[in-house]
């Protein structure tokens, strides 16, 4: 092996420290032994280390590493406790695997020493049985047998600290083509023979400087106060006729805007750097599984943030293991299947929106839905009467939660339910997102989401008052400003929510001030309406806000602790005035707003919904109307149908002739008690009159209604109608059975001149 690849260099990097972790952290552990938490940062790190080594060749290591991992298991799991022996033979195997290590960076071999004692020593106390109390043979150089033995000293105070994600090993940048053929080849595989790294004085470890990324952070915000300086400095020197001191303001100019562009060279890397040691893993992998797999990159140079491509480090290596193992077939299998023998793994990388997006895609035999609705049966996430109903998309986002995991049997490479929580957790971490869709026999596709850069963000400064604010415009969709009469007749109103039309579609709207808690300024009659219209999770709303300003590159700081438990505010930006302006959290808005309360509770309801009489394709989101029709009956209409959603009172009710009307907007509007159309029962007269009002051509009728329940935007499962007349079919929405009415049907029902265009 060539200690001086990069892939092997960082390997021994980042075992060495977290070997050094292990140390703290076992002896911690046997102080309080009940830290669930810490036991399972303490199994990532072996779980690590072991699949690393795998990947490497490194046997001895694999097999030592694997059998601790075995006893790990069982701590983590609850099943043995913590006691001074298998602390004693854990910290055994940290030596152990701290001797192999040394072996590796002097000789490029682990050595002849594989550790059977002590393997054997773990596996017994792994089934329960005691300690022996001869020491093992094959104790760690430089350590008496006898204590490698002997129970430890009591320890000493240590830091309850729990320690951060292991990391995987990275490549630096290097050349790798566009698409890698990772394919075994037919012949029995090679062996990995041992090829003596450069000699060193110091160990590899000791080679490195890391820079911590909180002080990166540091040096970015300095750099910044440094840009605001300079911007006073210039201000200064335009009004002052001093040539010397023009001169050195245009020096300093130049060095900061220097130093400003390295700075933030420091900070962004390309994706390749981590991409670059996939395709040594995949090949890897797929030799031990007897696998043929073509790796396809796209999109290698687009940049992130350093520190974030540091967290996803770990997120995408489990990703493409579990894509090798889990996802594609054998040759065999997929020749059956009708596929090419050799299955593909295609990465992909792209900005979009501010954000970086990363999707990781294999053409396998996908996931096996019944396999999970039974495995969350046989857990009790779900009752099986609960699993029965839930949609695939949401059975598969259950692959998210810890330690769920259909594999059959517990191999050396994955099947302990290890990797995809932590893949949800480390993303989750830095402001990104994950997801996943998978089709059963064509394949799988993650699909992350991350900021481009944790340090410095484009936003779109806006006032409410006298105060500024910041919005980040990866949250923002567009902006809408509206003058003079349009302004004051904009806004309507349902179900007691302010609601603005855009193109067909009702936004639900959020006024900045009284979010903020704000005093409302004072406004005239005819002012104009700003609408900043944001993106919340998957849901949109409009931040009705007083003015809007430019867009502007902002250095991001953290608040201080009085302010940080502020769910409106993300944090905090010095303008280039010297003043400091707040930074708007777009989901913590919202909630304080209670603007995305109705689409937590239909969550659970997403999956593909089809709008027959809005001509719309399968899985598209819509916004709709839910409405009910007396008691017992739900149902729900594409929001842009309906043109507008009136409340009369019953004196305004007139009967003409067979047919009920009411005087609207200087014109006669004809109602149809939608219940009775469907052939139920009539609505009640009690209270005042609910309607949807369907407008075509300049002409309009109106469908009375029981009540308006509330506006989601959503994508549903429709199932077959539970009555043909006027229903397209029937979804889960917001936990409920819901009716889709067939609008068009209704209309043309109750008036046929709307379906010919005669209406009059």
């Amino acid at each position: 092996m060539d200690v001086g690849d990069d892939i092997v260099r960082e390997f021994l990097v980042e075992s060495h420290e977290n070997l050094d972790q292990l140390d703290r952290e076992f002896v911690a552990l046997e102080e309080n032994p009940h830290q669930p938490e810490r036991l399972a940062a303490v199994f990532r790190t072996i779980h690590t280390i072991k699949g690393t080594s795998g990947f490497l060749g490194l046997h001895k290591l694999e097999s030592l590493t694997h059998v601790a991992e075995n006893l790990l298991s069982k701590l983590r799991d609850g099943e043995i406790v913590l006691t001074p022996d298998i602390t004693s033979a854990l910290l055994a195997v940290v030596d152990a695997v701290r001797d192999m290590l040394g072996h590796i960076e002097q000789t490029g071999a682990e050595g002849s020493n594989a550790y059977e004692s002590l393997a054997d020593r773990l596996t017994a106390l792994r089934d329960g049985a005691l300690a022996e109390a001869a020491a093992p043979d094959d104790a760690p150089p430089g350590q008496d047998p006898k204590e490698a033995a002997a129970p430890p000293a009591p320890p000493a105070p240590v830091e309850d600290k729990a320690p951060p994600p292991p990391k995987a090993p990275a490549a630096e940048a290097g050349h790798v083509p566009a698409s890698v053929d990772a394919s075994p080849t037919p012949a029995p595989p090679p062996k990995t023979t041992a090829k003596p790294g450069p000699v060193s004085s110091a160990p590899v470890a000791d080679s490195y400087v890391r820079v911590d990324v909180g002080l990166l952070d540091r040096l970015m915000n300095l750099v910044g106060e440094l840009v605001l300086a300079r911007n006073q400095v210039l201000r200064i020197g335009s009004t002052v006729e001093d040539q010397a001191f023009q001169s050195t303001s245009q020096r300093l100019n130049h060095i900061t805007s220097e130093l400003q562009e390295s700075v933030m060279k420091t900070r962004m890397q390309p994706v390749r750097n981590v991409w670059d040691k996939l395709p040594r893993v995949v090949r890897d992998l797929s030799v031990q599984v007897g696998k043929q797999v073509r790796v396809e990159m796209v999109g290698r140079e687009t940049e992130i943030d350093r520190a974030i491509l540091e967290a996803i480090k770990d997120p995408l290596t489990h990703i493409v293991r579990n894509a090798v193992d889990h996802g594609l077939e054998s040759p065999d299998d997929r020749a059956k299947a009708g596929k090419g023998r050799t299955g593909n793994l295609r990465l992909r990388a792209f900005h979009e929106g501010g954000q970086v997006n990363i999707e990781i895609a294999d053409d396998g035999r996908g996931l096996n839905v019944d396999a999970i609705r039974q495995k969350a049966i046989d857990r009790g996430v779900m009752s099986a009467e609960r699993a029965a109903r839930a949609s695939d998309r949401e059975l598969i986002q259950l692959v998210f939660q810890p330690a769920f995991s259909t594999a059959q049997q517990v191999t050396q490479i994955s099947g302990r339910g290890v990797g995809m929580d932590v893949v949800k957790t480390n993303i989750e971490k830095i402001g990104g997102t994950v997801d996943l869709t998978s089709t059963r026999g064509k394949g799988t596709t993650v699909k992350i989401k991350i900021p481009l850069t944790l340090a410095i963000v484009p936003a779109l400064i806006v006032t409410s008052g006298d105060q500024r604010f910041a919005i980040p415009q990866v949250s923002l969709l567009e902006l809408v400003r509206l003058k003079d009469e349009n302004a004051r007749s904009a806004i309507e109103d349902v179900h007691g929510a302010p609601v603005f039309r855009l193109r067909g579609n009702l936004l639900p709207l959020v006024f900045l001030d009284q979010a903020l808690g704000l005093p409302p300024p004072d406004r005239e009659e005819d002012h104009a309406l700003n609408i900043v219209v944001l993106q919340a999770d998957d849901w949109q709303f409009g931040l009705v806000v007083d003015e809007v300003r430019d867009t502007e590159e902002i250095v991001v700081k953290p608040l201080g602790s009085v302010l940080g438990d502020l769910e409106v505010f993300a944090g905090a930006t010095i303008m280039g005035d010297g003043k400091v302006a707040l930074i708007l959290d777009v989901l913590g808005i919202a909630a304080r707003a209670g603007a995305h309360e109705h689409n937590e509770a239909a969550g659970d309801a997403r999956g593909e919904l089809v709008d027959m009489s809005a001509g719309s394709s399968q899985g598209e989101r819509q916004n709709l109307l839910l409405f009910s029709l007396g008691a017992n009956r739900r149902m729900a209409v594409p929001l842009h149908l309906v043109a507008r959603l009136e409340e009369f009172a019953p004196r305004h009710v007139e009967q003409v002739g067979d047919r009920q009307v009411v005087q609207y907007r200087d014109d006669i509007l004809p109602l149809y008690d939608l219940g009775k159309v469907l052939g139920g029962p009539a609505a009640s007269t009690e209270g005042p009159v609910h309607a949807l009002v369907y407008t075509q051509d300049g002409h309009s009728i109106a469908l009375t209604v029981s009540e308006i329940i509330d506006v989601v935007d959503t994508v549903v499962n429709l199932k077959p109608p539970l009555s043909k007349h006027g229903v397209l079919g029937a979804a889960v929405i917001d936990g409920q059975v819901t009716e889709m009415l067939d609008l068009h049907g209704v209309v043309a029902e109750c008036n046929p001149d709307f379906a010919t265009g005669r209406a009059a």
